[in-house]
């Protein structure tokens, strides 16, 4: 159970926090459930495009011509989400580059519908306040926290790679963000990997100090990911959520200091930090193109290469094409 005391004590976001750890709670082994006639599911967590569109009731109103409503599930990070999707709990949702390809890995049923490239720039590891770790190569030896399959995962492991150390090289902590938010205001973890708001609060907060940022290692896309049935079934309904989502990413690029607002008053973050947020993210929504696949496969490979992952995957196996407007029509009838 996640110490909230010990959060509210380091100052860490009351609202978001709380947020957070009932949203982990309610998580866990679930019966697969069909997909809800008239009903888009979305997990999200609460930050980004998807907690933007969900106040601007943007999804909502372009669904409404279809006679489709839609329910928002709160998730604390990418991995439980994707279990979610996977047992059609939820049609839909976002999370970093590593989960997708956990998921695919096991054996989800899921597919990938649109991109958002470099939109995971806000992740970088973080040192306490004092220190005295100056280089990555300093982190031989120490106690790395992140989540287990999360875009933090990926961006400890790659820049382990470029300092020349290997996974074996620290000791991983595997913790849920907001358990690695007390253990790291706790002074129990000698670095931690995550992503914001968690980074940005941590800075505001605790004058963290940054040891890399996300851009300086590696590429870091976002994805919009679907239930592979929902996609084959109700490809209208996914394509005009995501054109809604495509027109939130283009309000937000031009109203920043609006969007910095929204999340704050949404997460309970302070708004100083929300704009150190908001300040990192890039928001566009695209499609899988040969690029963003091609930089997943990468990260697939490479989890395989270290054994985290059990088998090889090919990202593009479970990449989703819209169909064409000819074949809608003919399953329509």
């Amino acid at each position: 159970m996640i110490d909230r005391r010990r959060l509210l004590a380091a100052g860490l976001a009351t609202g978001l926090v709380s947020s957070l750890a009932a949203a982990g709670s309610s998580l866990g082994p679930r019966p697969a459930r069909a997909a809800e006639p008239g009903v888009l599911r979305i997990g999200y967590q609460k930050n980004g495009i998807l907690a933007v569109a969900r106040e601007q009731a943007a999804i909502e109103a372009a669904l409404k011509p279809q006679g489709v409503s839609v329910r928002w599930v709160e998730f604390s990070f990418g991995p439980p989400l994707l279990e979610a999707l996977n047992l059609g709990a939820i049609d839909f949702g976002q999370t970093g580059d590593a989960p997708p390809i956990f998921a695919q890995a096991a054996g989800a049923n899921l597919v990938y519908a649109a991109a958002q490239p470099n939109g995971g720039s806000g992740s970088a590891i973080l040192l306490p306040k004092g220190s005295p770790i100056a280089t990555l190569a300093d982190l031989k030896g120490k106690r790395v926290a992140f989540a287990k399959g999360s875009s933090a995962h990926n961006l400890t492991v790659a820049a382990l790679e470029k300092a020349g150390l290997g996974y074996r090289d620290i000791t991983p902590v595997l913790l849920a963000p907001a358990d690695g938010a007390a253990a790291f205001a706790g002074g129990t973890i000698d670095a931690w990997t995550v992503w914001d708001p968690y980074f940005a609060i941590a800075e505001e907060g605790q004058g963290a100090r940054i040891l890399v940022q996300a851009p300086d290692i590696t590429p870091t896309n976002n994805f919009f990911l679907a239930n592979k049935g929902f996609a084959d079934e109700r490809p209208d309904v996914l394509e005009a959520a995501i054109a809604a989502l495509g027109a939130v990413a283009i309000w937000c690029e031009r109203n920043r200091p609006s969007v910095a607002a929204s999340l704050s008053k949404i997460t309970g973050v302070p708004l100083a930090a929300t704009r150190r947020a908001v300040d990192r993210i890039r928001f566009v929504i695209a499609p899988m193109d040969a690029a963003v696949t091609a930089e997943q496969q990468r990260i697939a490979d490479r989890f395989f290469r270290l054994g985290v992952i059990p088998r090889s995957v090919r990202v593009s196996d479970i990449v989703w094409a819209p169909p064409a407007a000819s074949d809608r029509t003919q399953k329509n009838g």
